[in-house]
């Protein structure tokens, strides 16, 4: 009989290895293959969607440095990155962000600018991108900074549970307390200069959040910072949609090959020398037994999980069953102290109430929002608490009427559990304390409910507009995912990720397992330099493959796989 692998989740990892182990070299003859995914759909955590007459991303959305980029090579290829129907921060899209402090102040660039560069600069240092050794007084002189910043930090010896939000807000403290005395500002309200500069910071912080889905920076690892790795060059979005990637990939598998909705509940492996096997159709049944939540069951030979670390972390709780036996340790502490948090995006549908058109539409503002703290006495208490740490609300390009806002950790988690009406209002209080009094755009807001449908009426530019519907994402509570990508969480570092891509079960000191590589595992989660994207999926999933085709090639299958 031959070999029967078994790919779990048709996402980026799974269908990447399912590609290269069907068109590599007489695999179509070596392997028995077939992909299960527990969804409706393939993609994983890419999901393309049209949201009125744009094309959205509701997961993945950009490719991060083309430059080396295998997923933006493979857009090329297949000319995924032109489009004559637009589509989510589609090139042209304004880059001149209005920064405007709550109760409708915009920043001056005076107050912007310092704070902005302090906060690239620390990120730098932890990045180890920020050397002494510069050409420049000022790069010296922010070296010197973060150096002392870290330095305080790690005082007591802790060097190694250090966070990323500690080191930041200490490097503020640091640049507090060596800036030269700075006059007051005017003009600003409640505000004071101390006050719109931290809250500019926590910009940059949040906008962090949502890179790393770390919901709070205090628990996202300082050390790891610098072994991350990132492609050159611009990062882009695909015209033509990230599920075109997806699609592409899982073109080339025969018909049948990919089988929806099959969600796996157990995995059942042998982690010692082989038990008696049962027998099926006369044949000794292979090493690995999958079961289905319908009840229906498929032996393999091999299993690659490409799960999400979320699902992971369920199946290794105590009422889990997912592994039978369980993990062993090695596994499970990797997977328990590794971070894997959440990431919500929220659209919002913008149109005129008398009949403009859209072309004719005074653009919603690229709108970067500056908050009080959540414990301030003047913040505008209409302005939900979960609004708080949103960094921005934009359109989804210069012409479009669709509004974009990012959300991450609890916030996000929030945003899951609201109703369209209940995000309609406090988006639209929040716009309110935004730009009702602002110099800038002299929008006349007002907020009440029409058609009894929930729509929200705002008038900006002195056109009265609603928000005729929104659309969320839901990782975190989609028990397919529960959560959206991974971070090398404070207690956790690198080699977590290296123990997660390790096969099962492990070699004896000997090398020898009587059947080897039953569970192998990929997916963002398993890549040390290159975890929380698409491309650290796709790296994976051919890994894992090659794993397996190395395998065979080694164990005496040669003249096949060189056929």
């Amino acid at each position: 009989m031959k070999p029967r692998i078994v790919i779990i989740g048709a996402g980026m990892a799974g269908l990447t290895a399912a590609n290269k182990l069907y068109t590599s070299t007489a695999s179509k003859e070596l392997f028995e293959l077939c992909v299960v995914e527990g969804g409706t759909r393939i993609g994983g955590r890419i999901r393309t969607s049209e949201f009125g007459s744009d094309r959205i991303e509701m997961g993945a959305t950009w490719i991060h440095g083309i430059g080396g980029s295998p997923i933006h090579k493979i857009a090329e290829e297949i000319h995924s990155l032109e489009s004559e129907k637009p589509w989510e921060c589609m090139p042209g899209s304004s880059e001149d962000l209005v920064t405007m402090a709550e109760g409708g102040f915009e920043l001056d660039p005076s107050i912007m600018e310092p704070v902005s560069s302090l906060y690239k600069k620390l990120m730098d240092f932890a990045q180890g991108k920020l050397i002494q050794e510069s050409e420049s007084k000022e790069e010296v002189d922010y070296y010197s900074l973060a150096a002392k910043a870290f330095k305080i930090c790690t005082s007591n010896g802790a060097s190694g549970k250090l966070g990323v939000g500690s080191f930041l807000r200490q490097g503020l403290d640091v640049y507090w307390d060596s800036a030269k005395e700075r006059g007051e500002i005017k003009g600003y309200g409640n505000w004071s200069r101390k006050l719109l500069e931290e809250a500019v910071f926590a910009i940059h912080e949040n906008t962090e959040r949502t890179y790393t889905s770390a919901g709070d920076l205090l628990t996202l690892d300082y050390n790891a910072e610098s072994e991350y790795r990132q492609f050159p060059n611009e990062e882009i979005t695909i015209a033509k949609g990230y599920l075109s990637i997806i699609e592409s990939l899982a073109s080339v598998l025969p018909a049948g090959s990919i089988q929806l909705g099959r969600k796996v509940t157990k995995i059942e492996w042998q982690p010692e020398d082989p038990r008696p096997k049962e027998m099926e159709n006369g044949y000794a049944t292979k090493p690995v037994k999958l079961h289905f939540y319908d009840g229906s069951i498929i032996y393999a030979d091999h299993v690659i999980v490409t799960v999400s670390l979320g699902v992971l972390k369920a199946g290794i709780r105590e009422n889990s069953s997912m592994f039978n036996p369980p993990l062993p340790s090695f596994k499970t502490e990797a997977i328990s102290k590794l971070g894997f948090g959440v990431v919500n995006k929220l659209f919002l549908q913008l149109s005129p109430t008398h009949d403009q058109e859209i072309k004719n539409f005074n653009k919603f503002p690229y709108l970067q929002m500056v908050f009080h703290r959540l414990d301030s006495e003047t913040r505008n208490q209409k302005i939900p608490w979960w609004m708080r740490r949103t960094e921005s609300l934009c359109p989804i390009y210069d012409t479009s009427s669709v509004l974009l806002s990012w959300f991450a950790g609890k916030e996000a988690l929030e945003l899951e559990t609201l109703t369209d009406e209940e995000i309609m209002t406090g988006v639209s209080m929040t716009i309110s304390s935004f730009l009702s009094d602002s110099r800038s755009f002299k929008p006349v807001c007002s907020h009440k409910f029409i058609n009894g449908n929930g729509n929200s009426v705002q008038s900006i530019h002195g056109q009265e507009l609603k928000f005729t519907r929104i659309l969320k994402s839901q990782w975190g509570t989609d028990p397919l995912f529960l959560g959206s990508y991974s971070y090398v969480a404070v207690g956790s570092s690198g080699d977590d990720l290296d123990m997660m891509a390790e096969p099962l079960p492990k070699s004896s000191n000997c090398g020898c397992v009587a059947s080897p590589l039953q569970i192998l595992f990929a997916g963002e989660a398993t890549h040390r330099t290159h975890y929380s994207t698409t491309h650290g999926a796709y790296f994976s999933g051919l890994r894992e493959a090659n794993r397996l085709l190395q395998h065979y090639h080694c164990g005496g299958f040669s003249e096949l796989l060189h056929h």
